[in-house]
């Protein structure tokens, strides 16, 4: 048994003092700092493993089970692996808990009963759900708890083959003093439930919440001790939802998986690149990016809207696109290409919900610009690249595979880094090295 002791957390990234402080010095949150007493029996379900060379290890046969959705699937890697702890976090109302009943009806229907803990809805809420988006599968078993000793006898007596929680910051254990929610609880809670599940080789999805930032609530421990990251993103006043693989050690990450959010429930769509292309027009600042982060691209829109500003200092908009990169954009258009935005308000818009951070939508972002201030729209075409201070275009990983998507869906021509080495039979291919040749070619 630990000894007691008294300590301050920081409850947004679990930083630990001996005396209350006002701000956090790891993250700088000001009054987040909550006394918490550590009373914790640890407790060790796994067996001790022996010292081997790397050499010595047998590779494990990975046995992947399917979640009755394939896009999910081929997004985790071709399905759940036996003891895999996964996170899914998500808005309040975004479909989180729709999504895991109905995966769990699917998966009791192949391979036997699954359990659903529940922290935050009673059993008959539950089952009103369940009625309405057509779980009906004896094999879900529903226990609304938040104890975590309960929780954990209740599983080694059932063994289900899935385990589901819902959410981890609701349950508490018996031996801390501090509430549920608090760094404390969470970082416990989630790892006594994966020590015993990969025990087992019980598959487990752990529901997160999130905080107004839109980061996982909790220690970043959380997200540390977990297998695989699902973030489940989208407009909640949207049909569509998308459920992006940030972490993934049985796959690749930057996977995304598209559903459509229905009366019963969600239901998968198995061309993500024509569900974001479906409602294009040609119109001017409109360019299309083939964007991945992992294995498999999916094409989505970029809309750039310029207009002359109304008040003295303009406005800079995004969504789904990182605010401070545009802004570094319109500077090197500015400086490089003489396309003036300083007396313009500038907005940019990833169609569909989809967040797009990586460096390679750059060269879109400033066509899309570019096309909206000339009112020239840009037909039959797709661009990616990483734009540079100085405006050079410096290349990007998986060029092959998003000419490649880009061309099973029509598109014929493509503009690119010169740096990059790459051929698609049916496309043309054209290369520059600087965003300005990029815009004077169009």
């Amino acid at each position: 048994m630990k000894k007691d002791r008294i300590q301050f957390v920081c409850q947004e990234c679990g930083y630990s003092s001996a005396k209350w402080l006002g701000k956090c010095p790891s993250c700088g949150s000001w009054n987040s700092f909550v006394e918490e007493r550590d009373s914790v029996l640890l407790k060790n379900y796994r067996e001790i493993s022996p010292v081997k060379s790397i050499l010595e290890w047998d590779q494990e046969e990975l046995e992947r089970k399917s979640t009755g959705f394939e896009n999910l699937d081929r997004a985790i890697g071709g399905g759940i692996v036996t003891g895999q702890v996964v996170l899914l976090a998500g808005e309040p109302g975004i479909g989180k808990s729709t999504l895991l009943l109905q995966i769990s009806d699917r998966y009791a229907q192949r391979y036997g009963h699954v359990l659903y803990v529940s922290g935050e809805e009673s059993g008959s809420q539950i089952a009103i759900r369940g009625r309405r988006t057509g779980v009906l599968s004896k094999e879900v078993l529903v226990l609304p708890e938040t104890r975590l000793e309960v929780l954990i006898e209740i599983v080694q007596n059932v063994s289900p083959k899935l385990l589901v929680v819902d959410s981890v910051q609701t349950l508490y254990s018996e031996n801390i003093s501090s509430s549920p929610g608090s760094v404390s609880q969470v970082r416990e809670c989630a790892f006594k439930i994966a020590e015993l599940c990969k025990s087992k080789n019980i598959p487990v999805f752990l529901v997160g919440q999130i905080t107004k930032e839109g980061n996982i609530a909790g220690p970043k421990v959380l997200e540390h001790l977990v297998d695989t990251v699902l973030y489940f993103e989208g407009e909640r006043f949207n049909f569509y939802r998308i459920v992006k693989v940030v972490k993934n050690r049985f796959g690749a990450s930057g996977e995304v998986a598209v559903f459509k959010m229905l009366d019963k429930g969600l239901e998968e769509v198995p061309e993500p690149s024509a569900f974001f292309l479906q409602e294009r027009t040609n119109s001017s600042g409109s360019v299309v990016f083939p964007y991945t982060e992992g294995s498999k691209p999916v094409l989505v829109e970029v809309q750039a809207l310029t207009i002359q500003a109304l008040y003295t200092t303009p406005q800079r908009r995004a969504q789904g696109y990182d605010v401070n990169r545009l802004s570094i954009i319109l500077a090197v258009l500015e400086k490089e290409c003489n396309i003036f935005t300083r007396d313009r308000d500038v907005f940019i818009n990833v169609v569909g919900g989809m967040q797009v951070r990586e460096p390679a939508a750059d060269l879109a972002v400033a066509l899309a610009i570019a096309s909206s201030l000339k009112n020239k729209p840009v037909i039959d075409l797709v661009a990616f690249g990483e734009v540079g201070l100085s405006g050079e275009l410096r290349a990007v990983h998986f060029a092959d595979v998003r000419l490649r998507e880009a061309n099973r869906f029509g598109f014929r021509r493509a503009i690119l880094p010169r740096t990059v080495s790459t051929h698609m039979e049916g496309m043309e291919i054209l290369s520059v090295s600087h965003v300005k040749d990029a815009i004077e070619l169009l």
